[in-house]
């Protein structure tokens, strides 16, 4: 899977930005934005820094060889994203399943490999997919699963305006796309609050 990975020029961007808040009739010389344009530009270079990423290298060496065939579940890994159509932050919590087949990968690997997807320019369905996916290739266990459960604010500050609304998608391959009772089990965990 090519991945684009933009070319970043902080100095350009900020000059974007700058443009962008006098076309909305902005003074950007006044004291509270004259240092805006940077900040911007800074936090978009590291709310994208996922597509210089790879997923591969963030797991490393830390998948370890351990004949464990149950279910291995972790859930309300929380993420921030921006949506690809409106540059608005979308956020919540993913939830990740896998039966392994003799290897396990080490627990704080699986938000890093989040924050690698949620990290770019997004649309919540594919993000839930490659995280999925990139366990899938980089595990080959029996299979994954993936919820995402995310508020959009583009959905929630324009076009349709109603807060508090919750999209979920989910990816299902191998035993949990094949086997009900294992998809069952994983949706019934993570609908478990302490």
């Amino acid at each position: 899977m090519s991945v684009f990975k933009p070319q970043f020029d902080t100095d350009g961007l900020r000059g974007l930005v700058a443009r962008l808040l006098e076309e909305l009739g902005e003074d950007t010389s006044r004291e509270g934005l004259v240092d805006t344009p940077l900040r911007v530009a800074e936090s978009y270079r590291y709310l994208t820094e996922g597509y210089d990423i790879d997923p591969a290298e963030v797991v490393g060496d830390a998948l370890f060889e351990q004949q464990y065939d149950d279910l291995v579940v972790i859930k309300d890994i929380n993420f921030f994203s921006l949506c690809e159509h409106h540059l608005l932050p979308f956020f919540g919590r993913v939830h990740v399943a896998y039966l392994p087949t003799g290897r396990v990968v080490g627990l704080s690997k699986v938000p890093r490999l989040i924050d690698v997807y949620a990290h770019r320019l997004q649309i919540q369905e594919r993000m839930t997919r490659e995280i999925a996916l990139s366990i899938q290739q980089i595990l080959n266990p029996a299979g994954v699963g993936v919820v995402v459960e995310a508020r959009h604010l583009c959905m929630e500050m324009r076009g349709i305006e109603k807060p508090d609304s919750e999209t979920v998608t989910s990816c299902m391959l191998g035993t949990f796309r094949k086997d009900p009772r294992t998809r069952s089990e994983f949706m019934e965990l993570i609908q478990r609050r302490g």
